[in-house]
């Protein structure tokens, strides 16, 4: 797992290009302590910059950026190849100097062509290619967007880097708020792709390449290589007609391959492990393929409806993993807010972000890799919106239009946590599967939902934070995304496979991918998730709905394989998100940061959200009218990063002059 920079600066408007890319490159060093790695090529103005942090191949063979044998191509890559050593036996007549995937993907891209090779690579990886002899610059992400990637412009130069604060240290670059982005992420608490914080600036898309050329400026063409609408479409095409004994035992020889692949490393390997469904999976399955015990990680919390860890420990015991648990008090949790700015690089607004932090840190004190379950709920239809969506919207059929806004206000006039006491006491009489964790949250979700016209307006409600959020921000109408424009969602079988679709375009990598990556190199930590390889995620699609959801039961055929390694007592419990209680802080030990960034002075200033309405929702919140959780985690969110942001560009300022001075004095 590395950190790449660059950028083509065709005009040389960049002063000293050598010091630009080395600050660009320096501000990434979190996702690559291990080593820096600079070239710049003055006949045309490109420049590769690469931190690197050490898993395979830790020789300086592995070192970037790397040139191919020929000296054509050059490179710099952040993330894993995990099928390399197949490919290598595949090439012929090379001579190789090291045993790193980079080198592989080189060959590779040398003897076949980018695409080709592109669809051969199995694993999370964005990189930078630059094409001597065509004098191309070609960008490529992986195809699900584990692994993240931005471009834009400064004047007439692209730049690109894995995280936008690296864009932020080239001279003249100059960031523009975009405030239809802010709007977005309010509504979802994220930035969908391509769109960023920024004017300019984008995130390029999941299976995609760009590809610049020397003489059409900022005139580029973005192709996909995979996309997940033909994965959708061809299983449709192509179903799976084998039995379900056949396909669980087919999707565990595909699961097994995927982890036995992550596994591969020169460094210390461990995994996440929360106790559900995902994570227990991956660790089993490591653990079946391991010679010695695998260590893994939870974290735990004092607040019992937020706690997994005593569910993680049962696992870790069953499969014999050496495990490291840690409970973390509200005061520890808090010190991380401060960071989630500098850490996430543009606002983000996921409260899970902080417990997967703190896993992080407490994973890279003994290894540098770890497996993590994420990506099971997209692909094996694991979250409640989609056993919920429809059974919603059928029932709210049945209530009559002119009573549904009354239902509503009744609903909402209860707190969340006065609806988890009151109902507390039912939850033993119930199944399982209706055990909910937290049902207050979800009872204010259903009030909210009522008075909706159609299902797809249903689903877009259970995955947007704050619907009305053009209303919120100032001066913004809307930017259209995967999953505003209905008319870009394939027709497939049925609706609950159309929520997957958009998910795993939106939701996955936006959302959950990010909120991993950031945490994990964060901590110069590399998180592998092998339910996100795409031959599993291919597979997946071809399997009937009936295959993952039966009986009302999300993952069907998860806990089927599952089930082959664990006793089902330990894993059929109520579903539990990795979050923290946030909402409860904002009363108590998170009061008065609120408070300081949410004064009517600061957002006035600031000049980007709706004043009155932010604290109308603060008071609310603090009087305990109504629960304001998500909204609110948003707004404080994106006013420290606006806090950060101009920390950091002082930061910038401060450090471009010195290095000034510097280039002065030398000459």
């Amino acid at each position: 797992m590395c950190g790449i920079a660059g950028f083509w600066d065709r005009r040389r408007q960049s002063g000293d290009p050598r010091a630009a890319l080395e600050r660009m490159t320096k501000s990434l060093a979190h996702r690559g302590p291990d080593d820096q790695g600079c070239w710049f090529d003055p006949d045309t103005g490109v420049a590769l910059g690469h931190r690197r942090l050490s898993i395979l191949d830790l020789s300086p063979e592995g070192h970037q950026p790397m040139f191919s044998a020929s000296g054509r191509f050059a490179i710099v890559f952040n993330g894993e190849v995990y099928n390399y050593e197949h490919i290598r036996k595949e090439l012929k007549n090379i001579p190789w100097r090291g045993h790193s995937d980079t080198e592989v993907m080189l060959a590779a891209i040398e003897q076949w062509g980018l695409v080709p090779a592109v669809q051969r690579f199995v694993g999370m990886f964005a990189f930078a290619l630059w094409d001597r002899e065509q004098r191309t610059l070609s960008l490529v992400r992986d195809r699900l967007g584990i692994k993240p990637f931005y471009y834009g412009w400064a004047g007439s130069a692209l730049l690109f880097a894995s995280e936008l604060k690296a864009l932020r240290y080239y001279p003249g670059f100059q960031p523009e708020i975009n405030r239809e982005s802010v709007a977005l992420f309010l509504r979802h608490n994220y930035i969908p792709a391509p769109h960023s914080i920024y004017h300019d600036v984008y995130k390029l898309m999941p299976g995609t390449f760009a590809t610049f050329r020397e003489s059409q400026a900022r005139e580029f063409l973005v192709s996909p290589y995979w996309s997940a609408w033909e994965a959708a479409q061809t299983g449709i095409d192509d179903p799976y007609r084998g039995t379900p004994a056949e396909a669980c035992e087919d999707l565990n020889a595909l699961l097994l391959e995927a982890v036995r692949l992550r596994m591969v490393a020169d460094v210390p390997l461990g995994a996440f492990l929360s106790g559900g469904i995902d994570s227990s999976t991956v660790v089993a399955l490591m653990q079946a393929q391991s010679s010695r015990p695998v260590k893994t990680f939870s974290i735990g919390f004092h607040q019992k409806d937020y706690n997994e860890a005593d569910q993680a420990a049962q696992v870790a015991r069953h499969l014999g993993t050496e495990h490291t648990e840690l409970y973390v008090t509200a005061q520890e949790a808090l010190s991380v807010i401060p960071r989630l700015a500098q850490i996430y690089d543009e606002p983000f607004a996921d409260s899970s972000q902080i417990p997967t932090y703190l896993v992080s840190r407490l994973a890279r004190g003994q290894v540098t890799v770890a497996l993590s379950g994420d990506g099971g709920d997209e692909v094996f239809a694991g979250y409640t919106r989609y056993l919920w969506t429809e059974t919603i919207w059928k029932r709210m059929q049945a209530v009559p239009a002119v009573l549904r806004p009354l239902l509503a206000r009744a609903l909402a006039a209860i707190s969340p946590d006065g609806w988890n006491r009151a109902l507390g006491w039912l939850a033993p009489a119930l199944p399982v599967r209706f055990r909910l964790a937290a049902p207050g949250m979800r009872i204010h979700t259903l009030a909210r939902l009522l008075g909706l016209r159609d299902r797809e307006s249903v689903y877009r409600q259970l995955v947007s934070c704050w619907p009305e959020s053009d209303s919120i921000v100032l001066g913004a109408s809307g930017l259209a995304t995967a999953l505003s424009a209905r008319s870009a969602w394939p027709v497939l079988s049925d609706f609950v496979s159309e929520m997957m679709y958009v998910d795993t375009l939106t939701y996955l990598p936006d959302d959950i991918l990010t909120k991993v990556d950031r945490a994990s190199m964060g901590v110069s930590l590399e998180a592998r998730v092998p339910l996100l390889d795409h031959r599993v995620v291919e597979f997946a699609w071809r399997l009937p709905l009936s295959f993952k959801i039966r009986g009302g039961v999300s993952k069907w055929i998860l806990r089927q394989v599952l089930s082959r390694y664990l006793p089902l007592e330990l894993f059929e419990r109520p579903k539990m998100g990795f979050g923290i209680p946030v909402g409860r802080w904002f009363a108590g030990p998170l009061r008065d940061w609120g408070q300081s960034l949410l004064q009517e002075d600061r957002l006035r200033q600031d000049g980007f959200l709706n004043v009155a309405a932010v604290q109308r929702l603060w008071k609310e919140h603090l009087s305990g009218a109504r629960s304001w959780e998500p909204q609110l985690w948003g707004v404080l969110m994106f006013q420290s990063w606006m806090e950060g942001r101009a920390e950091s560009l002082l930061e910038k300022v401060s450090c471009i002059s010195v290095s000034q001075l510097h280039a002065s004095a030398s000459s």
